[in-house]
């Protein structure tokens, strides 16, 4: 055991949990109506607890499991044969479960906001844990549990690279933000703006620090490749915001804050996959297109093919890993048909198993709440709370 390298993965799992709990939280509760505000942070929350019992049951050894290199199998539920003592690496395996299980609970939580305003509540949970299990799990295992897409794998001694979740994380879930909005329809009011800007900006700046924990974490030591993660990370997310305000600036002739803010998220989505392969000048050009690719991919997803994907999932963080993943080949840090060839089994796996879920799981519990329930907002109809006195 390293105690440096421990005690930074220590930090980094905070982090990346505070990147959910509240970061994530507070940037979708900002940007929906004040009806839907405590309904969303319910989803996150649950979705939090929910994924944590589950990574510790099955879905550690789904993704780092000793099995094949399709599946990790079964054999370290409940931690199995781990114990204080027990190494990953220079890590204790322990803290390693501990910090793989907060990217287990973001990656369903930010699908979230692609159905807010108008899902069932039994949906998100159930939806939630499969997805978790059948589909996060296993691309995990096969990216970064030793699979057949890593080195080794299906395409030669060097497999795809994605350093912390090019693919992994933003292509699954955008992809299934995008069925998921697809299944559900558009909301009854859908151009109404945000509630609380404030709320956005605040939960942003959240998760830009947490993705430190994120991208430099995932180095898995105290050295100097996590410290460039960590710098690419910052000078991407800066590059990102400014691009989106000013493209925002030539286009509506106003930059806004829930604006750049987005910008933020699209430059931190980008230089994910790529942060641990790529230089500081890389991650100015990477953040300088991401601003400008994802605000445009919004505008397409919302206009032009008119889908509600009521927070923007897939044209942010879809998008956003999507191109990451691929400027890895263009900076030469990784081949072209590992890169392509990932991204596309994975979309393809993705694509038809969220698709099965839904299905199933519609048939169980509600997908869509009712319209009376829609319009009154989901904290009252569903949790029976409001987050303000619409009395004073």
């Amino acid at each position: 055991m390293n105690a440096a390298d421990t005690a930074w993965i220590l930090v980094a799992t905070a982090l990346v949990l505070f990147m959910t709990l509240p970061g994530l939280a507070l940037f979708y509760g900002g940007l929906v109506r004040a009806r839907n505000v405590l309904s969303v942070f319910m989803h996150c929350y649950a979705i939090a607890c929910l994924m944590s019992v589950l990574w510790f049951v099955f879905g550690y050894s789904i993704a780092f499991g000793d099995g094949n290199a399709w599946w990790g199998g079964l054999g370290k539920m409940f931690l199995s044969g781990i114990t204080a003592e027990t190494l990953s690496g220079s890590l204790p395996e322990v803290l390693f479960f501990a910090f793989q299980m907060t990217f287990a609970i973001i990656t369903p939580a930010l699908i979230v906001g692609a159905y807010v305003e108008r899902v069932g509540f039994g949906f998100v949970l159930l939806f939630s844990a499969l997805w978790m299990l059948v589909v996060y799990a296993p691309v995990t295992h096969w990216i970064w549990g030793g699979g057949f897409l890593a080195d080794g794998g299906i395409f030669g001694e060097t497999g795809v690279r994605d350093f912390a979740g090019g693919i992994v994380v933003h292509e699954t879930a955008g992809l299934a933000a995008l069925i998921i909005a697809v299944f559900l329809g558009p909301r009854k009011n859908h151009t109404t703006p945000p509630h609380n800007p404030g709320y956005v900006m605040i939960g942003a700046a959240m998760l830009w620090v947490g993705w430190f924990g994120f991208n430099g974490g995932s180095q898995l030591a105290a050295d100097g490749g996590a410290a460039m993660a960590l710098t690419v990370t910052h000078l991407s997310a800066a590059t990102a915001s400014l691009s989106w305000a000013l493209w925002e600036k030539i286009k509506f002739g106003k930059a806004s804050l829930v604006g750049i803010v987005t910008g933020t998220i699209a430059g931190l989505a980008s230089i994910t996959p790529a942060s641990g392969f790529v230089g500081p000048v890389d991650a100015l050009i990477i953040g300088a297109i991401a601003g400008i690719l994802c605000q445009e991919a919004v505008n397409l997803i919302r206009n032009v093919v008119k889908i509600d994907d009521t927070l923007d999932v897939f044209a942010v963080h879809g998008v956003g890993g999507i191109f990451g993943t691929i400027m890895i080949a263009v900076f030469g840090a990784g081949s072209w048909a590992a890169q392509l060839g990932s991204l596309a089994i994975v979309g393809v796996f993705t694509f038809v198993v969220t698709v099965a879920l839904v299905l199933i799981v519609r048939v169980i519990t509600p997908l869509r709440v009712d319209e009376e329930s829609e319009v009154n907002g989901l904290d009252l109809s569903v949790h029976g709370e409001r987050a303000y006195d619409t009395r004073s």
